[in-house]
């Protein structure tokens, strides 16, 4: 493995003020030296993204950490380290984006128990045939409790925060165990300012591009061929909402994106499909409202008005800091919020 060589500490960091923020150091060291590797990345690529976003230095030497920085923030860079070694211990993957993620579910006083649990509780996570999928940040975890816990859940925020992806991958789990017996995945067919046009072929043919997110999801928690089965099969129905009306859904999980371009009279019917044994999440972004008349007519800030709050009901608001994607797609989102 490449890596930097040590270096000594950063002049900002020798020359802060020590009135202006109590210091400090830490030392780390790990007992798996073949992690060490994966965990510092390659020329130390991932203790060098800590240090930046964190504001600390970081000093390697074999398999023994020296942290020195501002005291909160040798506490959180701490932290993160040992999730990160914790993470891969447990044979999961470690990349820039779930250590953006451990970052800023470093500032939540919940991490430690969300990523290693407590005596008297598991940690969050969903188990799934391709990956074990953990919270990514604080809202995420309760999301992901909300998920297990509630019949219907209401899932609002901006794109990158992760709602459709957990729904899918909590769905798959369940599917996976038995719990439900069918998958149903819909969205409505509303295109995003832009006229399509005439499409080609049969009715899935239509309809696939608008459900593309979902098959992404599926395909990124199943096997492929499991996921070409259980189509063909019926177990899993990727349908848009119109295709909805006169059924009820039961020993299902019902997920439905892109609600904020549903109508209310969509939405209402959408809500009572829903049957013994089954669990339904509505996800979408209020700001991004694709229908005319906008908020006005859209059937998900019509149904969270009138049903947040009821038994029965979970509603779970993400914002710009929940993004996992990119940062920069979080710095995106924050800019256009704030227009």
């Amino acid at each position: 493995m490449a890596r930097r060589p040590a270096r000594e500490a950063h002049p900002a960091f020798l020359n802060h003020s020590a009135t202006s923020m109590p210091r400090a150091s830490a030392d780390l060291s790990f007992d798996n030296q073949s992690l060490l590797g994966p965990l510092y990345g390659q020329f130390d690529a991932n203790l060098v993204q800590v240090e930046n976003r964190l504001g600390v230095f970081i000093s390697a030497r074999g398999d023994r950490l020296h942290l020195e920085g501002p005291a909160d923030s040798v506490a959180r860079a701490r932290e993160v380290l040992r999730a990160m070694y914790d993470r891969l211990a447990e044979g999961q993957d470690i990349d820039a984006g779930m250590i953006e993620a451990l970052i800023a579910m470093s500032n939540e006083p919940t991490l430690d128990g969300i990523v290693t649990g407590t005596p008297d509780t598991p940690p969050i996570m969903i188990r799934t045939r391709r990956k074990t999928i953990v919270p990514r940040s604080g809202t995420q975890a309760h999301y992901m409790r909300a998920l297990a816990r509630d019949d219907i859940v209401f899932a609002l925020g901006p794109a990158g925060t992760g709602k459709t992806y957990l729904a899918v991958a909590q769905a798959v789990a369940q599917l996976m165990t038995g719990s439900v017996q069918r998958l149903i995945l819909s969205r409505p067919a509303v295109e995003a300012g832009e006229k399509l046009g005439f499409l080609p072929g049969d009715m899935k043919d239509k309809v696939d591009p608008y459900l593309r997110p979902l098959y992404d999801a599926l395909y990124d928690c199943m096997p492929p061929e499991q996921v070409e089965r259980r189509l063909a099969s019926g177990e899993i129905e990727i349908a848009p909402i119109a295709f909805m009306r006169g059924r009820t859904l039961a020993d299902s999980f019902i997920i439905l994106d892109e609600a904020q371009n549903t109508t209310r009279e969509q939405m209402k019917m959408f809500l009572t499909r829903f049957g013994q044994n089954s669990r339904m999440v509505v996800c979408g972004d209020p700001r991004q409202i694709d229908i005319p008349g906008g908020e006005r007519m859209s059937g998900l800030a019509d149904a969270v008005e009138k049903l947040e709050g009821v038994e029965g009901f979970g509603t779970i608001r993400f914002t710009a800091a929940d993004v996992v994607r990119h940062p920069i797609v979080g710095r995106i989102v924050e800019a256009y919020e704030g227009a």
